[in-house]
């Protein structure tokens, strides 16, 4: 008998569970601080877009924010300390720690190349743009409904007046008639109406 597979515990291990997503921007400067390694919440974003940080991007009703493992926040700082250079004499050139941190690994060769355009920025404003032009469509239609308001409250004025019109002639229709067909222009007695 074959037993179908049903626990595929491979993928259970390689993702972090959202769970451990807890940390914000703000959370994460502040860790980064406490080691010493005081960054800008604009560098914390780069870390996070470029994949050196173990995060989630969230939609809020301000827009997107990251949300990040204290985990990939510890083994970021532990990277940065490992491969920073060590403060040296001034006999002793900086550049010595070089050729250790492109050992270390290819990470440090994406943070020493000049920054490419910001495309958070880039998609912000086209975000903001696009908010915008949306609130102009609503700021129409809230404009077109209320001139149709206006409109069908007019339109009802109108009918009431007419139905008023229309009553009052009906009410001079009944006075002409009634006596012409030999009824009083009041309302029937009870003894006439059970004869």
């Amino acid at each position: 008998m074959i037993k179908p597979m049903t626990d595929d515990v491979s993928r259970l291990v390689a993702t972090s569970p959202d769970s451990d997503f807890t940390l914000t921007i703000e959370d994460a400067l502040e860790r980064y601080s406490r080691a010493g390694l005081p960054r800008t919440p604009r560098s914390v974003q780069r870390y996070c877009a470029k994949g050196h940080l173990d995060c989630r991007r969230i939609e809020t009703p301000f827009g997107e924010k990251y949300l990040i493992t204290a985990a990939s926040i510890d083994k970021h700082i532990a990277y940065i300390e490992e491969v920073r250079p060590v403060a040296t004499g001034r006999d002793e050139p900086r550049h010595v720690a070089t050729p250790v941190a492109q050992e270390e690994g290819h990470d440090n060769n994406q943070q020493d190349r000049p920054t490419s355009p910001d495309l958070s920025r880039q998609v912000a404003t086209e975000y903001v743009q696009q908010l915008e032009k949306r609130l102009e469509e609503k700021d129409g239609f809230i404009t077109f409904l209320r001139t149709e308001v206006a409109v069908k409250n007019d339109q009802i004025k109108d009918l009431t007046e007419r139905a008023r019109e229309t009553n009052h002639l009906i009410a001079g229709l009944q006075k002409i008639l009634m006596p012409l067909l030999g009824r009083s222009s009041e309302a029937p007695s009870d003894s006439a109406q059970r004869g």
